[in-house]
């Protein structure tokens, strides 16, 4: 896949714990964590709006396109 996920990165600058930022997101720390894997298909803008807004950073930051 050509979307690379870099959740993992911002969690670790801004030194929150996975635990928290579902609980301030609002989802489970089983989908965090399938998210900061990449083993999702998909993800609601309304979820990544929330991880933005927790992790005070740009969708760009945690998603990256790397072509194949």
């Amino acid at each position: 896949m050509a979307i690379k996920v870099n959740l993992d990165v911002m969690v670790a600058k801004r030194k929150i714990k996975g635990k928290v930022l579902a609980s301030e997101v609002g989802i489970t720390e089983q989908n965090l964590s399938l998210l900061r894997t990449g083993k999702v298909k998909g993800v609601r803008f309304s979820t990544l709006d929330k991880i933005c807004e927790v992790l005070e950073c740009q969708p760009a930051d945690i998603l990256e396109y790397v072509p194949d």
